[in-house]
């Protein structure tokens, strides 16, 4: 294998056969110790966190298949915490399609004059720059194609995508007596099919029970029971 990047949460490489290999890590961001999916740097590390959010993620892209949702999930093996998937082109230099439920994060901090936590939002999404130096700031439709980074079809592709794999996973949650309040996506292009890409992890939303939110290593175990 290839090594093609190095992440914050996960290795990139390239196999021999152009299917690329996800090496899941221990690492997730947070700030001064404590988990934040909404975080933009590393601020922790938990043992075995990798296998965890592999196991999670590869439950939720077997769902989606089941579903008929395009994804770049190919397989995966856990002894390794890696995960094979499709080849995908980004849009720009990445895009992250946040579907929020309720309000919380970076939403309520922006908006919290407008808004309370925990107020429903019905699955309201909003788009983030992949850039950490500008803390992902949040981009328009119009400014999204004004900039060429994506058209007016492809954004209205994967603004749907994200509402429909959101209602997804959260009836799926539901069941288990789990509430989503957000979760972040990423797309990318495989020839013409636009497909979900990246994990679906505790790293990538946020889960309450009880009101109370769930840890990221406790997520899995409640979800399919590892």
């Amino acid at each position: 294998m290839k090594l093609l990047y190095k992440g914050k949460t996960k290795d990139v490489f390239e196999n021999a056969d152009g299917t690329i290999t996800l090496k899941l890590k221990d690492d997730a961001t947070g700030k001064d110790g404590v988990f934040d999916p909404g975080e933009n740097a590393v601020g922790l590390s938990i043992e075995g966190l990798g296998r965890e959010s592999l196991k999670l993620s590869a439950y939720y892209f077997e769902l989606l298949k089941s579903k008929k949702v395009p994804t770049h999930y190919l397989g995966c093996d856990l002894s390794e915490a890696t995960m094979r998937v499709l080849p995908a082109k980004i849009f720009g230099k990445g895009l992250e399609f946040v579907c929020r439920l309720k309000s919380c994060g970076s939403f309520l901090k922006r908006y919290g004059t407008y808004t309370s936590f925990g107020a429903d939002l019905h699955h309201f999404v909003e788009v983030t720059l992949k850039d950490d130096e500008k803390l992902d700031p949040p981009i328009t439709q119009d400014a999204l194609t004004t900039l060429r980074i994506m058209t007016s079809v492809e954004y209205k592709a994967c603004k749907n995508l994200s509402k429909q794999i959101a209602k997804i996973i959260a009836a799926d949650l539901s069941k288990k007596g789990l509430e989503l309040y957000d979760i972040k996506f990423e797309f990318g292009k495989n020839e013409e099919t636009i497909m979900l890409i990246d994990e679906i992890s505790a790293g990538c939303m946020r889960v309450y029970k009880g009101g109370e939110p769930v840890a990221p290593m406790e997520l899995a175990r409640l979800v399919i029971g590892a």
